[in-house]
């Protein structure tokens, strides 16, 4: 029923919570004595009152959460902890005095650590071969780490997610230099490595760290070219044609595209070559070659729906399909300057999105607004706007805040009330944002 409370308010209300400004103001009391410099407003924790499930918060504010409560936050009813999610020692809080009511709980969980999914960092176990050589299991957890990575980045995006793989980068460099392992594992170590480094270079792309990317988009290459692996080189290159279309060097991204689709037709996977297709088809809007564009767009959801006939795409191009090339479409008439007919695309694009990919969904969203305002819906464009903050209290991506600025401005360029009061609920967000 409507009136029925969350799990979360019903926990609010047990600790003398009943309003949120209440909630906010130990909230910060907590964070002071935990040293931890976050702040929470009166509409974060609305939403989490009301919402089932409610919003994730980022990490900071989980482990805030989880001091002031004694439990773990998901047996408040919040979902998979954010990366980073580690409850941290209490003995600042000790040292205060603080009069926190879960006092009996923080002494018993000192350190516990809230799980991410992700392996273990500590060094790998002793191996069960005498000599001490890296073998398959070892290879298969090492691999389970990027894989961990990519579900996270499909839900957070790059912000929060980089540091991991960065760490998990480290991790393998030091086993291939350090360790004993035979020519076979050895290859196979290297690939790991290339491969986490092209995911790291993604992840400072989507956090719009250009220059970080493209020096792990060098690594991998380097790896790739090494290695003579095909696959690696491929997402390589396709990864730097997405980068250079959106640094606004569209002709390279075009060479990029091309040279990646080359390697692809001798892979023999329709929905990579459908991916890169659509690399290809955004370089050509970019440099105003629409007919160019729409014919490479065509094609690629041409080869999209032809994904049973030819080999399985890579693990990594598991995001793209039918929402990814509606979006492309969005952009197309959106470079073009209809956007009317972009809004059609766009919408369509956030309804087919799977829910995991959060970071996508934001993005979505806020392209959907940006091309409603300039199509004239703008109140509708202001209420997808707003809506946006339910995506965004999940997502850390440099590129879906850019993208949040852009539609700020559009709305403040508005002459309605509807955009006006959009415009400064979302100037007040991105201030908690750099607050917190």
């Amino acid at each position: 029923m409507a009136d029925e409370l969350t799990v979360f308010e019903q926990a609010c209300i047990a600790e003398g919570w009943d309003q949120p400004a209440k909630f906010v103001r130990d909230f910060e009391k907590t964070a002071a004595f935990l040293g931890e410099p976050v702040t929470v407003t009166a509409r974060h924790v609305r939403r989490w009152m009301r919402e089932t499930p409610p919003p994730s918060p980022r990490a900071r504010p989980w482990r805030v959460i989880h001091a002031m409560f004694g439990v773990d936050p998901i047996e408040l009813g919040f979902l998979n902890p954010p990366p980073g999610a580690t409850v941290r020692s209490t003995a600042l809080l000790e040292q205060e005095g603080t009069n926190v009511h879960r006092r009996a709980f923080l002494a018993d969980s000192i350190g516990a650590t809230a799980a991410i999914g992700l392996p273990s960092t500590t060094p790998l176990s002793t191996p069960p071969n005498s000599n001490g050589a890296v073998g398959t299991a070892h290879l298969l957890e090492l691999r389970e780490g990027l894989r961990s990575l990519y579900h996270l980045d499909d839900a957070y995006g790059g912000g929060d997610v980089r540091s991991l793989a960065v760490k998990h980068l480290r991790r393998v460099r030091r086993i291939i230099n350090t360790r004993q392992y035979p020519d076979t594992i050895g290859r196979q170590l290297r690939l790991l490595a290339g491969e986490t480094a092209e995911h790291c270079a993604w992840l400072y792309y989507d956090a719009d760290d250009q220059e970080q990317a493209s020096a792990y988009w060098g690594e991998a290459l380097t790896t790739a070219t090494m290695l003579r692996e095909s696959a690696l080189e491929i997402l390589v290159l396709a990864s730097l044609s997405m980068q250079a279309s959106y640094e606004g060097r569209p002709r390279d991204g075009l060479d990029l595209a091309r040279a990646a689709q080359e390697r692809a037709a001798r892979y023999g996977s329709p929905v990579l070559e459908s991916l890169i297709a659509s690399r290809e088809a955004r370089a050509l809007s970019l440099m105003r070659d629409d007919a160019g564009a729409r014919r490479r767009l065509a094609e690629s959801m041409r080869l999209v729906d032809r994904s049973e006939r030819g080999r399985p795409s890579p693990e990594w191009a598991a995001f793209h399909g039918h929402a990814e090339l509606d979006y492309a479409q969005g952009l197309l008439y959106t470079e073009s300057g209809h956007h009317g007919r972009a809004v059609a695309f766009l919408s369509a694009a956030l309804d087919h999105q799977d829910r995991t990919y959060g970071r996508n969904r934001a993005l979505y969203r806020l392209t959907l607004s940006r091309s409603l305002i300039n199509a004239g819906e703008v109140d509708e464009g202001a209420a997808q706007a707003v809506e946006s903050l339910g995506h965004l209290d999940e997502v850390e991506s440099g590129r879906v805040l850019r993208r949040l600025t852009e539609v700020i401005s559009l709305l403040g360029e508005a002459d309605a009330v509807s955009a006006r009061q959009a415009a400064a609920e979302l100037t007040e967000y991105v201030q908690e944002r750099k607050a917190a």
